[in-house]
């Protein structure tokens, strides 16, 4: 072993390291990385920034955009407004379908884009007709990695196998070439996750009256001096007669009635605080005589509300409520309302919180607390206000998911017709052979700024960039391990080990290695350090190479069994339904069949 090799080993481990234990975020990582490798020679400094000129990592940017704009167009909002027919489904058949239609749109469509919409479409699917989504969250998740693990546009790590495999000598890949295989894994893969459902959490629903339902949105009302509601019991308003709405907390002169009864009369400057949904909490805010409570400036003020405050309107059509998932490492954790609103961001006011679903969340603790006094955690959606043209800054924030925009703007029907036919155009000319993948993508980002279908100054702060270096930063540390021979090395080491083992063992041990390596650091990192030394066992071996090649490719992108190997197991395991043990466990059941069929299936094609 040369010393360079194991200085590169050395760089490889510390890299694993950061991100196992997620010391820095992945694009620091990568930049770390592009300067480690540069510094002590083991790439040139034009290998060591190729990969931000990279085939793959052009084309998964290319493909995010085409993604971002099918959602501001309303591609994928039709859709979901289809989706929201199968309600009527029982669980057992609503579960298998929408992990195939997830997968079948994430083999063409970016799916972290597709398992976050999902996400958004079973909150309102569970908010309207009462479906668990414990139930079905952690399997559309499932379901987005094994559909875009069906072609070659499916995921950045079938684009990063592939160009890393083309540098070193392998045949190009064509866009349904292991579709079959994909195919049957997602099959097997909704057989067993179906099954296995049953070991999912169900949603926390301990002794909770549904006038207390935890997923509703806690905010204030005040009741305005020209107010319809004013010498009227609250049984008489439709603050009672709406299920949808529930009165906590009624506040007067300083006076507080919790959960205050039917036969109360409401006053002039009466503090209701509230629970009530997103639509309602719209109305609540355009109905004559109540103000939702907006405290402008609460570090000059000790109560929460003032006149002025409970006078102030705004026109609905200017603005609109937008609600934000509060994912971890976010830096809205750990604070409430109060010191939200002290912070204004992006010209957006804080108006309520929905709490996340657990047992300690009990209906007598949140009705003596003050509103002030809840904080946001992991899980829990803040809703707020903005201006209607600022909507799109939000996109800025870290660690902050926008599930659902509520603003009075329609769907211009020719941009989705226009957006939908150019994402077909990108599929055929791809999986025709045509053009290239790059290519095509390239061409549809290019129509759609000529149609006007897309605007890149919101694409800019919408990108995950995080994965772009990512892939950047990654593809210089392959060249590294070529160019020391550490990935020579390393598969005459398994060489020798392997020497005289029937194929099957081979392939199974690379597919396995590939699995268990993608569950600790991320699979397109996985693929960048795999792809070389299984191409250069197939070699050793004088065997084909294309076994080898989708062993990585398969087992890098099936990374169940830990909710770090893949970031949409990240973002639902962010959500709160779900423990370590219910990705250990049934990721790790789904993981190991996969692995067996996996194995025979690509033995056959010595």
């Amino acid at each position: 072993m040369t010393p360079e090799i194991i200085l590169v080993f050395s760089i490889l481990l510390v890299t694993i390291v950061l991100f196992a234990f997620e010391v820095f975020s992945v694009d620091k990582i990568a930049m770390l990385l592009i300067a480690a490798l540069a510094l002590t020679g083991l790439v040139k400094p034009e290998e060591a920034i190729s990969g931000f000129s990279n085939s793959a990592t052009i084309t998964v940017l290319s493909l995010m955009i085409i993604a971002l704009a099918l959602e501001d167009n309303g591609v994928i909002a039709s859709l979901a407004r289809f989706l929201k027919n199968l309600h009527v489904l029982p669980l057992f058949l609503l579960l298998p379908v929408l992990m195939l239609i997830t997968g079948g749109i994430s083999a063409f469509i970016n799916t972290t884009a597709v398992v976050i919409v999902f996400i958004k479409i079973i909150s309102e699917l569970s908010k309207r007709f009462n479906l668990p989504q414990a139930k079905l969250l952690l399997p559309i998740s499932f379901a987005g990695i094994l559909g875009g693990s069906c072609t070659l546009m499916g995921t950045s790590t079938n684009l990063i196998v592939n160009s890393v495999a083309r540098d070193l000598g392998a045949e190009r890949f064509s866009f349904f070439e292991f579709s079959l295989f994909g195919a049957i894994f997602l099959v097997v893969g909704i057989f067993v996750i179906t099954i296995a459902s049953r070991w999912l959490p169900k949603d926390s629903k301990e002794n909770l009256h549904d006038a207390y339902d935890l997923e509703s949105f806690v905010t204030t009302v005040v009741i305005n001096e020209n107010s319809n509601l004013i010498d009227k019991h609250i049984e008489d308003t439709f603050l009672y007669n709406n299920p949808e709405i529930s009165i906590l907390k009624l506040t007067r002169n300083k006076q507080i009635t919790n959960a205050p009864g039917k036969y109360i009369t409401l006053k002039e400057k009466d503090k209701l605080l509230l629970m009530c949904d997103i639509e309602n909490l719209s109305k609540l805010n355009d109905a004559q005589g109540i103000s939702v409570h907006k405290n402008k400036d609460d570090s000059k003020k000790n109560e929460s509300f003032t006149d002025e405050d409970a006078s102030t309107t705004k026109n609905s059509e200017n603005y609109g409520f937008v609600e934000l998932l509060i994912l971890p490492g976010s830096i809205f954790i750990g604070k409430s309302l109060k010191q939200l609103r002290k912070q204004t961001f992006h010209n957006a006011l804080p108006i309520a919180i929905k709490k996340r679903k657990n047992f300690r969340n009990t209906e007598e603790r949140l009705v003596r607390r003050n509103m002030d006094q809840i904080t946001l955690k992991p899980g829990d959606r803040l809703l707020v206000e903005i201006p209607s043209d600022e909507i799109n800054q939000l996109n800025d924030l870290e660690n902050v998911a926008i599930l659902r925009e509520h603003k009075s703007q329609s769907v211009n029907s020719k941009k989705r017709a226009i957006s939908s036919v150019i994402l077909l155009l990108v599929i055929g000319l791809a999986a025709s052979g045509i053009l290239s993948i790059l290519i095509s993508a390239i061409t549809g980002v290019s129509l759609l700024l000529l149609t006007r279908c897309l605007n890149l100054n919101d694409v800019y702060h919408r990108i995950n960039w995080q994965v772009i270096f990512l892939l950047a930063g990654m593809i210089p540390l392959g060249i590294a391990m070529n160019n020391t021979g550490a990935d020579h090395w390393i598969s005459d080491q398994l060489l020798e080990i392997l020497s005289g083992q029937s194929n099957l063992i081979v392939i199974g041990l690379i597919f396995l290695i590939t699995m268990v390596l993608s569950s600790v650091v991320s699979n397109n990192a996985t693929a960048i350090i795999m792809t070389p030394i299984a191409i250069a066992i197939a070699v050793g071996l004088d065997l084909s190479m294309k076994p080898f090649i989708l062993a990585v490719l398969f087992g890098a992108n099936f990374s169940f069994f830990t909710p770090m190997g893949y970031q949409t197991n990240t973002l639902i395991y962010g959500m709160g339904f779900y423990k370590f043990k219910h990705f250990f466990l049934i990721g790790g059941i789904l993981s190991l069949i996969l692995w067996v069929l996996g194995t025979f299936m690509l033995s056959t094609l010595f």
